[in-house]
C-alpha cells in the first residue's frame, strides 16, 4: 500500500504539527501551502491553482491519506462582513477539501483504503464574530457525514476533528491576547489552559491510523472540555 498523506495548509500550525506526527509515522507527506517551504505551494484560495498543485501532488503517485487543514478566518461582527470576505472563507475553508478529495478519490479506491480527517471547529456550534468562518466550518461537518456514508464500503473512513482554542498564529490574529473576549474565552476552559497543535495531532494521528476503520463520519472535539453542555450527546 502507498503510504502517501495530503496536508493543506500544513506549513505552520496545527497543520505543521500533523505533518510531524505523519512523518514520525514514516509517511511521505506532502504540504499543499502557499507559504515557502511547502512542498507543493499554492494558493488555495483559488480553484485553478488547487486544481494545478493537486496534479503535481499525485505526480509521485497514489494519496491515501487526506488532511484538509488550510483555513481562513474574518472574524467581523455581522453586519459588517462583507459578501467577498464571507466567498473568500468558503472557497478556502470548503471548496478547496471538496478539490482534494475529488483528486485523491481514484487513488483510495484502487487501493480498497483511505483516510480522510477534516479539520473543522468548534465553531460550527456556534460564536460570535464568525459568521464565514462557523458557516464554512459546520459545512465541513456536513461534508464529513456525506463522504463516511459514500465512501464506507469501499474502505475509506471520514472523520472530522473539531479544535477548540489552540494556540497558533491563526487564532492569535483573531484573538488578540489582550482582548477581553480573548481572556474570557481562557478562562472559561474546563483544563485552564489553551489547546496545542500537537494535542490536535494527537487525534489526527488516531484517525489516520489503519487500526480506527470502524470510526468513520464522527467529530472528536479537541477542546479542553468546551463543548461539554454544548454539543449534542
Amino acid at each position: 500500500m502507498n503510504e502517501r498523506v495530503l496536508i493543506t495548509g500544513g506549513c505552520a500550525g496545527i497543520g505543521a504539527a500533523i505533518a510531524q506526527q505523519c512523518r514520525q509515522r514514516g509517511w511521505e507527506t506532502v504540504v499543499l501551502d502557499k507559504a515557502v517551504g511547502a512542498d507543493v505551494q499554492a494558493d488555495l484560495s483559488d480553484a485553478a491553482a488547487t486544481e494545478a498543485a493537486l496534479r503535481q501532488a499525485l505526480a509521485g503517485g497514489p494519496i491515501t491519506r487526506l488532511v484538509n487543514n488550510v483555513g481562513l478566518v474574518h472574524p467581523k461582527p455581522l453586519e459588517q462582513q462583507t459578501v467577498e470576505e464571507f466567498d473568500q472563507v468558503l472557497s478556502v475553508n470548503l471548496r478547496c477539501a471538496l478539490q482534494c478529495m475529488q483528486a485523491v478519490l481514484p487513488g483510495m479506491r484502487q487501493a480498497g483504503f483511505g483516510r480522510v480527517v477534516n479539520i473543522s471547529s468548534r465553531a460550527a456550534l456556534g460564536k460570535e464574530l464568525r459568521t464565514a468562518y462557523a458557516a464554512s466550518k459546520a459545512g465541513l461537518l456536513g461534508m464529513t457525514r456525506v463522504w463516511a456514508l459514500e465512501l464506507g464500503a469501499a474502505g475509506i473512513t471520514v472523520n472530522a476533528i473539531g479544535p477548540g482554542p489552540i494556540r497558533t498564529a491563526l487564532f492569535d490574529r483573531a484573538n488578540p491576547v489582550d482582548s477581553p473576549r480573548t481572556q474570557a474565552i481562557i478562562a472559561g476552559v474546563p483544563v485552564k489552559r489553551l489547546g496545542e497543535p500537537e494535542d490536535v495531532a494527537a487525534a489526527a494521528d488516531f484517525f489516520l491510523g489503519a487500526a480506527s476503520g470502524f470510526v468513520t463520519g464522527q467529530v472528536l472535539y479537541v477542546c479542553g472540555g468546551m463543548t461539554v453542555g454544548v454539543a449534542a450527546v
